[in-house]
C-alpha cells in the first residue's frame, strides 16, 4: 500500500473538477517561513495578486502582517473589506479609475490607500479629484530599474519627485521599484543583478534627502529577489507568490523553501486512443502562457506527457497499457499559479483543523462595489 501523500483529499467526489484547491496548512506554514526570512515583518508588504482571496488575506493579517500591495481597485476594496491598514495600488490609475480611487478611500476610510505615479500630468488629475473630494492622496513615484513596463528612469526621478512634493492634494510617500525582468535561476546572479538596483534606490532616497530633506520610503522586489532585499536594505519587500508557490518557481528558486499549497484537480473524461488519455484541465482551468510542456505538472501522475490542450481539454500521452480510467483524479501542480488562480472563482481550502471550505476568489473579478 502506498504512503498517503500530502495532497490526497479525504473526500475528493466532494471537489468538482476541474477545480481549485488551497491547503490552508501549507499556506499557514509559508507565512511563518517568510516572516522568519526578515528582521522586522513591518517590511513586509506582501502582493495579493497571487491568491485574490479574503481568506489568505486574513491568514496573513493574523499573523501581524499588516501593510499590502495589489494590481487592481477591486483588490484593493478586498483589502478593505478584510480590514487591512495599509494598500498600495501599484498601479498608476488613469481615466474612471482614477474616481474609482478616490471613492475607495472615501468608502473605507479606516484604511491608508496609495497608489503609484510616473507622470506629472497623470499626478495633476489625481490631485484635482482629491481636492475636489477634500481628500490628500498618498502617492509613491514608480521607478523604472529596468523592466521597461512602467514608471520613469532614475534619473528622471528628483525633478517629479519635486513638482509632486508641491502639489497640496498629493502626499509623495517614496519610491517604488518592480524588478519583474530578475528572475534567474542562478541566486548569485540574481543578487548581483539586484544589488545594482539597491544602489540606484539608495543613491535616490540619498539625493531626496539631502536636496528635499525628506527620507522616502522604498518599496521594491517581487518574489525572485526577495532573498536579496530581505537582508541587504531597508526596504519594503512585495513577495506574492510564496502564499501558494508554484511549479515554476518551485525549479528556479532552490533557496527558497516554500511549499506548494495550491492545486488544480482533474478527472481522466476520455480514453481516445490506446495511449492516449484526456481531462478536464483545459486553457480556461490553468495558465496557458507557457508552453504546453510547462503549464501543469501531474503529482500522482508525473511520467504523462502533453500532446495537445484546447479550452476544455488536456490530452496527454500515458503510454501503452497504461492503468488509467475515465473518473480517475489527476493532482495537478502549476507552473504558473497566478494566472491559474484568477480562472476559478472559489476554492476548496482543506485543513487539517477544521472540515473542507469553500475560499472565494473575490478580487477576481474587476469590481466588487466600485
Amino acid at each position: 500500500m502506498t504512503e498517503k501523500q500530502w495532497y490526497h483529499l479525504e473526500r475528493p467526489d466532494s471537489v468538482e473538477s476541474p477545480g481549485l484547491v488551497f491547503y490552508e496548512d501549507r499556506i499557514k506554514a509559508n507565512i511563518q517561513l517568510l516572516i522568519s526570512m526578515i528582521d522586522d515583518k513591518d517590511r513586509l508588504r506582501p502582493h495579493v495578486k497571487t491568491h485574490k482571496s479574503a481568506e489568505v488575506s486574513k491568514l496573513l493579517m493574523d499573523a501581524g502582517i499588516s501593510k499590502f500591495k495589489c494590481a487592481t481597485i477591486a483588490e484593493a476594496e478586498m483589502l478593505a473589506l478584510c480590514g487591512s491598514a495599509d494598500v498600495l495600488l501599484a498601479y498608476q490609475p488613469v481615466g474612471p479609475n482614477v474616481d474609482r480611487f478616490i471613492r475607495l478611500q472615501k468608502q473605507y476610510p479606516l484604511t491608508r490607500f496609495s497608489c503609484l505615479v510616473d507622470n506629472v500630468g497623470a499626478a495633476a488629475v489625481l490631485a484635482a479629484l482629491s481636492q475636489s473630494n477634500r481628500l490628500k492622496s498618498d502617492v509613491f513615484i514608480d521607478v523604472n530599474v529596468g523592466m521597461d513596463r512602467t514608471g520613469i528612469l532614475p534619473g528622471n526621478v528628483l525633478e517629479l519627485y519635486a513638482k509632486i512634493g508641491q502639489i497640496d492634494s498629493l502626499v509623495l510617500k517614496g519610491l517604488h521599484a518592480y524588478d519583474g525582468h530578475i528572475h534567474d535561476n542562478d541566486f548569485a546572479i540574481r543578487t548581483e543583478k539586484a544589488s545594482i538596483i539597491i544602489d540606484v534606490l539608495n543613491h535616490l532616497s540619498t539625493e531626496i534627502n539631502n536636496r528635499l530633506s525628506q527620507q522616502p520610503i522604498i518599496i521594491a522586489g517581487g518574489t525572485p529577489t526577495f532573498t536579496v532585499y530581505n537582508t541587504q536594505t531597508v526596504f519594503d519587500c512585495s513577495p506574492g507568490t510564496f502564499a501558494l508557490w508554484d511549479k515554476g518557481y518551485q525549479d528556479a528558486f532552490k533557496e527558497q523553501q516554500f511549499l506548494t499549497a495550491a492545486l488544480v484537480i482533474s478527472r481522466i473524461v476520455s480514453l481516445p486512443e490506446s495511449n492516449l488519455i484526456c481531462c478536464d484541465l483545459g486553457h480556461k482551468a490553468v495558465a496557458a502562457e507557457k508552453p504546453l510542456d510547462k503549464r501543469v505538472a501531474f503529482l500522482n501522475a508525473p511520467e504523462l506527457i502533453p500532446v495537445s490542450q484546447s479550452e476544455e481539454h488536456l490530452v496527454l500521452d500515458a503510454g501503452e497499457n497504461h492503468p488509467y480510467q475515465i473518473g480517475d483524479l489527476l493532482y495537478g501542480l502549476p507552473y504558473h499559479i497566478c494566472p491559474t488562480v484568477a480562472l476559478y472563482e472559489n476554492a476548496t481550502s482543506v485543513s487539517s483543523a477544521h472540515a473542507d471550505q469553500i475560499w472565494n476568489i473575490s478580487s477576481r473579478k474587476r469590481k466588487i462595489t466600485i
